[in-house]
């Protein structure tokens, strides 16, 4: 698997799991087991998923040094702020039965995110974690944050496929050496994404499906990719993407699907706020 390095030095996979909504204990391990065994070495949870324990016992049972492998979890609105993000973090490191984190986020934008990022700032200087970054962090609030603070994000996870290419976004990113990593890459199979007329065609190609196209798209433009997929063969293959190569033709073709706005999380919207603010979780 490529990885690409931060701007903080540390070498990151380019491809990974996700486990959004893989609320079933035994499903999440087998899935996550099912990735390892396939070559995946990042995964990519969050506290609020509910499912950390389940990662941990995966990433024990695969038999995989823990040095090879790249963690990654968040924190959620409930507990934004200095002293409850430190906590969160514990109970973290506790669920998956491990020592540090290879990457740490700030899942939302709201809150006190400020507050979040200073603890996460003395996480990182004490060496509990490799790096920090931030989720769903538009051009406004992420220069905000980085304008407040010593350390800059090194990732930004947002909304990002085809259709929501983020371009905006991803030009502020470049100038301070973040990467973007994209979660739903393939839209959540909005827009018709796994029988799209464009991706079909650039897939018969290569003899590949649309959703191969999708993670060789995000490989060349440098995206951190988290495919979720509960399935062994659609783990396996999304995994096989490192035999071909789109031309700049097919690139072209990509770029033009972009609508220029969110298909699935629109973050700055009250509406949203208010429901996302709602959403807590046992601890």
């Amino acid at each position: 698997m490529d990885t690409i390095q931060l701007n903080n030095g540390v070498q990151m996979p380019q491809q990974g799991l996700g486990v959004f909504q893989v609320t079933d204990q035994s499903v999440c391990k087998e899935s996550v087991l099912t990735a390892l065994q396939t070559g995946y070495r990042l995964i990519d949870t969050a506290a609020c998923y509910g499912n950390e324990r389940a990662v941990g016992e995966a990433v024990r049972e695969s038999g995989i040094a823990r040095e090879k492998l790249f963690l990654t979890s968040k924190v959620w609105i409930q507990d934004a702020g200095y002293d409850k993000t430190m906590r969160s973090f514990d109970k973290t490191l506790e669920d998956l039965g491990t020592d540090y984190l290879d990457l740490y986020l700030i899942h939302m934008p709201y809150g006190d995110y400020h507050g979040s990022w200073r603890a996460m700032e003395e996480l990182l200087q004490a060496g509990k974690v490799k790096a920090i970054g931030v989720c769903n962090f538009l051009p406004d609030r992420l220069c905000d944050l980085i304008l407040s603070h010593a350390v800059v994000p090194a990732v930004d996870q947002v909304e990002l496929h085809p259709f929501c290419q983020q371009r905006k976004l991803r030009q502020i990113m470049a100038q301070y050496q973040i990467r973007p990593m994209a979660w739903a890459p393939f839209a959540e199979g909005m827009n018709g994404m796994f029988q799209h007329p464009a991706l079909s065609a650039i897939g018969a190609q290569y003899g590949k499906t649309p959703a191969q196209v999708v993670l060789r798209w995000l490989r060349q433009e440098g995206i951190v990719a988290i495919p979720k997929s509960v399935h062994a063969q659609r783990i396996q293959e999304n995994f096989a993407v490192d035999d071909f190569q789109l031309s700049p033709a097919d690139m072209v073709q990509i770029q033009a699907l972009d609508l220029g706005h969110s298909l699935i999380l629109d973050v700055p919207s009250v509406n949203e706020v208010y429901r996302l603010h709602g959403i807590q979780f046992e601890q």
